[in-house]
């Protein structure tokens, strides 16, 4: 009697209830279930094996596989606040840029060389954010943070090219108050038309020098295992992070360069203001001492906002600053001070103001007519 009750077993009350033949057939259908979804486990698992393969192979510009860039901000209220000061200040440079070049091509009185300069400083303060922030505001509104391998190139390059012609031109802008200050009856001929159209062709031309050789280099790494990108634009430094190959050789080369174009450039902008110092100090006139300081203050403001983020990232060596302090200094000279510099040039210049009065005081007579 117990050997009979120990044979008998239910594997389950459903099993009281249904005949063998329909026992069989069902018992063959949980099998077949069975073997699919081994089946399937097996495929994902060859997939993910397979694309954590790609990842761990080197990779470069021959290759299909691009970047992801990392969002500055997140959801949270205050970070909803950031960017939607980060836009307002975009918006606000490339308007006050617009409006800077727009003056000096329409007031005659300021077709001089120093006006030249900044309406040239203007134009490149508008494409040099245009490169960065619009990529930025589409990855955080719409999720775009991926960016092609050529995509991170273009970026890189303009990026770089439109930087490094900016602190070539403010190093000619204080050549320009050099001589206007120290020079004056010499100013006509020394900041002729032409010497201003080579002035603006050289930080050009140099720019995109200095763009081409370290975009070339950079690329031709290989890259490997993570894409993402701890920053968010390509930028030189955060790309070599990503490198698989030893890059001590190239760090060099790029603190050369960053000597060319920042450390020269700042020794010809700090002899320069020491001259125009020293003949201001010589002056009798206080009204001719003011103005001199007044414009040369302006100048000084933004070389110093525009070439100190840039000193602190190009040239300390990695491992003074984190990934997250490069977005905010790069935030700074990426966005801040294009806003900020036709701002300090039209604040402290009666002349730009003018002109902006004369175009406000146009356009408000022919509202009214």
């Amino acid at each position: 009697m117990d050997s009979a009750f120990t044979d008998f077993h239910v594997d389950s009350p459903r099993d009281c209830f249904i005949s063998e033949p329909q026992r069989g057939a069902l018992e063959e259908g949980e099998k077949s279930t069975r073997d699919s979804v081994l089946m399937e486990t097996a495929h994902w698992d060859n997939v993910s094996e397979s694309w954590q393969e790609a990842g761990r192979r080197p990779w470069n510009h021959s290759s299909t596989i691009g970047f992801v860039l990392t969002s500055l901000f997140n959801e949270s209220p205050i970070h909803l606040f950031l960017f939607s000061m980060v836009v307002i200040i975009y918006t606000l440079a490339m308007a006050g840029n617009a409006a800077m070049v727009f003056l000096i091509w329409a007031d005659a009185q300021l077709h001089t060389p120093m006006y030249f300069l900044l309406s040239q400083l203007s134009f490149l303060d508008i494409f040099f954010t245009s490169v960065t922030v619009p990529k930025m505001i589409a990855g955080f509104l719409f999720g775009w943070t991926s960016i092609s391998f050529v995509g991170c190139g273009a970026q890189m390059f303009f990026f770089m090219f439109l930087g490094a012609a900016e602190c070539l031109l403010l190093a000619l802008m204080a050549y320009d108050r050099y001589v206007a200050i120290c020079n004056p009856l010499r100013y006509p001929s020394l900041m002729s038309h032409q010497t201003c159209l080579l002035m603006v062709a050289a930080s050009w031309v140099g720019g995109s020098l200095n763009a081409s050789i370290q975009t070339a280099m950079t690329l031709q790494f290989p890259y490997c295992g993570s894409r993402r990108i701890a920053h968010f634009f390509c930028e030189v430094p955060s790309l070599l992070r990503l490198a698989c190959a030893d890059t001590a050789a190239y760090e060099r080369v790029l603190f050369v360069t960053g000597v060319v174009v920042l450390l020269v450039p700042i020794a010809f902008i700090t002899t320069s203001y020491a001259l125009i110092l020293a003949a201001v100090l010589r002056m009798h006139s206080v009204e001719g001492r003011q103005k001199a300081l007044a414009t040369c203050s302006s100048h000084l403001t933004v070389v110093n906002l525009f070439y100190g983020p840039l000193v602190y990232t190009y040239m300390l060596p990695a491992s003074y600053h984190s990934p997250g302090q490069d977005d905010v200094v790069s935030v700074f000279y990426t966005v801040l001070t294009p806003m900020l510099n036709p701002v300090i040039y039209s604040l402290r210049n009666k002349e730009v103001t003018g002109a902006m009065k004369k175009v406000i005081g146009k356009c408000g007579v022919g509202g009214t007519a």
